[in-house]
């Protein structure tokens, strides 16, 4: 079987924890630099998918929608809010690590089929949490797929988007009939509570990480 080969490297600001993009053949991979396992794999996306169709198909109706995604990765969340979504839709994904875009916009774009180059998607620079917290009712949806979920991995500052406060931040940037989609490795019962005691209407959603029905078991939140 043949190897991995690195192809690029970058830093998580504010973390100093190095990323490393990997290539076999066609199958591509994200991972943190001296620990065991991977981030993320382009074998391995259905419940990146899901997190968007889960969302998008509940506001395609709406006009010209506005998404706000967090992370983004390897661009498959993305792909997939594209596909669920008409020609007036503006889609708007956060990364902060400046090399993970330059990543989807060279060989590993080809993975998601290049969505960074469809007219409706753009990309900001940054943290999420500044575009959450200055952007009152502007979103139709926001999708989170930040770190492992409630529990940080990467980045404990990433915590702060599952609390009461990050939670209620989400709700101010929505617009009407809006809602908040949060990606997560696992089960975690009490994020399910946290979001029951901000108001909303919450449904963990049990997906696998390969297509069709493969993989590891991951949860995706919906709550409105």
């Amino acid at each position: 079987m043949a190897r991995f080969e690195l192809l690029g490297t970058a830093i998580i600001p504010g973390k100093g924890t190095e990323l490393h993009l990997l290539q076999r053949n066609e199958e591509f991979s994200i991972r943190i630099a001296g620990t065991s396992g991977e981030l993320m794999n382009t074998r391995l996306h259905g419940s990146e998918d899901a997190l968007a169709t889960l969302a998008c198909e509940r506001i395609a109706d709406h006009p010209a929608p506005k998404v706000l995604i967090g992370g983004l990765g390897m661009g498959f969340t993305l792909a997939a809010a594209l596909q669920s979504l008409g020609d007036t839709a503006e889609v708007t994904v956060a990364e902060l690590v400046p090399e993970v875009e330059q990543w989807n916009l060279g060989p590993l774009g080809s993975a998601a089929g290049y969505p960074l180059q469809d007219p409706r998607a753009r990309v900001h620079i940054g943290d999420v949490v500044q575009l959450i917290k200055n952007a009152p009712a502007s979103y139709d949806a926001i999708l989170l797929d930040i770190d492992n979920g409630p529990e940080g991995l990467t980045r404990k500052e990433n915590d702060w988007l599952y609390t009461p406060a990050g939670i209620a931040a989400a709700q101010e940037a929505l617009r009407p009939e809006g809602i908040l989609a949060y990606w997560s490795a696992g089960q975690d019962p009490t994020f399910t509570e946290r979001l029951k005691r901000a108001g909303l209407s919450a449904e963990a959603v049990t997906v696998r990480a390969h297509r069709p029905g493969k993989g590891a078991k991951h949860v995706i939140w919906l709550a409105w």
